[in-house]
């Protein structure tokens, strides 16, 4: 313990167990991402298995911090000790929490002379009931292969340059791509001209499956291709077995726009602060 009573990192657990889980039951789509890294290989895993659990996966993907809904400001504060000392407010990192913590760490970090901001809010959707596309664009959905593993590197890289989120370079993203479509889990959608317009993942974890690096080529845009891909590729979950859901932008307009006419509804809330 510090002067203060608060557990420092050595006092917390590095591993995750079934305590973690059912904390984050509670928050299944806001917390879906951090369900899934706690249970692989982190560069950082702390947790007192109640009321704090901080993971870092590796570089360049951000810290997550889960808090409970009602924290108070006492473990507001141990939870930014903690990212303190564990020598992660050096500003190379963002950090993935609930709106009412972020609050308190940028309050706290300008009290260190630290600047830290909100880069991006996050909405977390889940489908409860998914809804066909009223416009049937043109084409049809393809499930990726090896062949395509160029195509797919070059679309990811897109999609990363656009977003701005967890950037890295050609060959890490070609690693992925070649892991994606061995998992067979990551699809094109083939215009009748037979081009690749658009993409979309899905990565099953448990009981859920996350959506993802859903982009559409530029020139290729306001013609639903992203709508009718998503759909296809939320069926094939719900299909499954399991309950989709998906994160963006909350800025972004069109894009929640699309999410919500195929039956995604707003499930949380949170924030990138960097």
């Amino acid at each position: 313990m510090d002067l203060h009573g608060h557990k420092s990192a050595a006092n917390f657990d590095r591993f995750a167990d079934e305590r973690d889980h059912t904390l984050l039951e509670k928050d299944k789509y806001t917390f879906s991402v951090l369900a899934r890294i706690i249970g692989g290989d982190c560069d950082l895993l702390l947790t007192d298995h109640e009321r704090l659990i901080v993971c870092f996966s590796c570089s360049p993907y951000p810290v997550w911090i889960w808090t409970p809904d009602d924290a108070t400001e006492e473990e507001k504060q141990r939870a930014y000790k903690l990212i303190k000392d564990s020598g992660l407010l050096d500003g190379k990192q963002t950090f993935n929490m609930k709106y009412a913590l972020s609050a308190y760490f940028i309050d706290r970090a300008a009290q260190d002379a630290r600047t830290l901001s909100v880069k991006t809010n996050l909405f977390a959707y889940g489908c409860p009931d998914l809804i066909e596309p009223l416009i049937r664009a043109d084409g049809k959905m393809q499930r990726c292969t090896a062949e395509d593993v160029d195509e797919l590197t070059e679309l990811t890289d897109f999609f990363h340059r656009e977003t701005g989120l967890d950037r890295d370079g050609l060959k890490a993203y070609r690693r992925k791509s070649e892991e994606a479509i061995k998992s067979g889990n990551v699809f094109f959608w083939k215009n009748a001209e037979g081009r690749n317009v658009a993409v979309c993942s899905l990565i099953p974890s448990g009981n859920m499956a996350s959506v993802g690096l859903v982009y559409t080529r530029e020139e290729y845009r306001r013609r639903h291709y992203a709508e009718n891909l998503v759909f296809e590729v939320t069926k094939i979950a719900k299909d499954a077995g399991y309950t989709p859901m998906l994160y963006t932008d909350a800025d972004l307009i069109a894009s929640n726009a699309c999410y919500k006419k195929i039956g995604y509804v707003l499930k949380g809330k949170l924030c990138t602060i960097g």
